[in-house]
């Protein structure tokens, strides 16, 4: 096992040692799914285990965690150069509501 698939919907992987670029990884027992890395990364990076739409959410542990901002094609990093975060603006603003300071304070 050379990547980590933690939900079953997720449409991308985790890598779970350092690969290079055009090295075959797979996750599961190897029948679960394999694919060929687009560039060079290492340990913990978020690999894009299905073709992504642009605008479509980028799903970990079951759960979005942003939105592709371009297509993103199995192999291929998925990272801020080619998604956005729906969290993090939605976080800011809750923080700041809660505790009286940050983003949406007055």
């Amino acid at each position: 096992m050379h990547a980590i698939h933690l939900s079953p919907s997720d449409n991308i992987v985790v890598l779970a040692r350092r690969g290079e670029a055009g090295d075959t990884i797979q996750w599961g027992d190897g029948t679960e799914g394999a694919l060929r890395l687009a560039s060079t990364l290492g340990l913990g990076h978020k690999v894009a285990c299905r073709r992504i739409g642009t605008g479509e959410k980028i799903l970990k542990y079951g759960v979005s965690i942003g939105s592709a901002t371009r297509d993103i094609e199995p192999g291929e990093h998925v990272h801020l150069h080619n998604m956005k975060s729906d969290y993090l603006p939605t976080y800011t603003l809750e923080h700041g509501r809660l505790f009286g300071g940050g983003a949406g304070a007055h």
